[in-house]
């Protein structure tokens, strides 16, 4: 698969180059002294972004990668879960990717972004789009708990989006208008994509979820498998920067507890996944 091997190359680079002077202190247009992460492929980033996407890069590598592999495997068996786990982990890929592309500082490895962010986004559609809409509570047991899934779905929007808000409103009022986290970059990426793409996405999921809408058997599942991953590198990060010294409250309580949650979710939807498609989703494929 092209986006395992670009994501392979990408991973490995940022986890074990080392070229460059050091941490050493910039000073940013806005006159903040920033100490840089002066080693390997991320050098010119802050020291606790680099020391993030390092992190990411581990669980890229050890998680990411070994999960596209396994959901390939089964989608390739016309397992349904194959392609559940595919449509998750593709968005982790995606998503991961995009914020490489877009907030890393430019580096060798610009090309292998815009590839992967590509290879990931045309896989997660198709991925989407080979699931029949037409029976999507068809691929699920009754059982599945969709009460607590939605409403985890829900709570997580809520709780993340007030977290980034604590971050971005208070120098509104100060009327230091910039939040020191925004370094030396031109603005805050992660906060600003999650507060309008990615937290309404797991709201609108989680309802349609709770309200056993057809999307919301596609939607709801789904994210909540990207989730468990994207909270995994997550913790990772908060774990890496807190070896360093760095200030990780509140997120060191939240995304954690948020971590494990999210993996209980995933393996609800994988437990009570068919283990294959469906009589009647089998019958339409054939006649189509």
């Amino acid at each position: 698969m092209v986006t395992a091997l670009l994501a392979f190359v990408a991973t490995t680079i940022g986890l074990f180059s080392s070229q460059g002077p050091g941490p050493y202190p910039y000073t940013s247009i806005r006159d903040q002294t920033v100490m840089l992460y002066g080693k390997g492929i991320y050098q010119h980033m802050s020291a606790t972004v680099a020391i993030q996407g390092i992190a990411q890069d581990f669980i890229t590598l050890c998680v990411g990668i070994p999960l596209l592999f396994i959901s390939h495997y089964w989608t390739g068996k016309n397992k349904v879960k194959g392609r559940f786990l595919l449509a998750g982990t593709s968005g982790y890929f995606l998503v991961t990717y995009f914020f490489y592309l877009t907030m890393s500082m430019y580096n060798v490895l610009f090309l292998v972004y815009v590839s992967l962010t590509a290879t990931s986004f045309f896989l997660f559609i198709h991925t989407l789009m080979s699931l029949n809409k037409r029976f999507l509570k068809a691929y699920f047991h009754e059982n599945l708990p969709v009460r607590f899934l939605g409403g985890f779905l829900i709570f997580n929007a809520v709780a993340i989006g007030l977290l980034w808000l604590s971050v971005i409103v208070p120098p509104l009022f100060r009327g230091t208008i910039i939040p020191l986290e925004v370094e030396h970059y031109t603005t805050l990426i992660v906060q600003g994509v999650d507060l309008s793409l990615l937290l309404p996405a797991a709201f609108i999921s989680g309802w349609l979820l709770l309200r056993r809408k057809p999307l919301g058997y596609l939607l709801g599942p789904v994210y909540l498998i990207f989730l468990s991953i994207l909270m995994t590198a997550l913790t990772t990060k908060i774990v890496a920067m807190a070896f360093l010294g760095l200030p990780v409250f509140p997120a060191v309580v939240i995304i954690p507890v948020f971590n494990l949650t999210a993996i209980l979710c995933g393996v609800i939807i994988m437990r009570n996944l068919k283990e294959n498609e469906p009589g009647e989703i089998r019958q339409l494929h054939s006649i189509v």
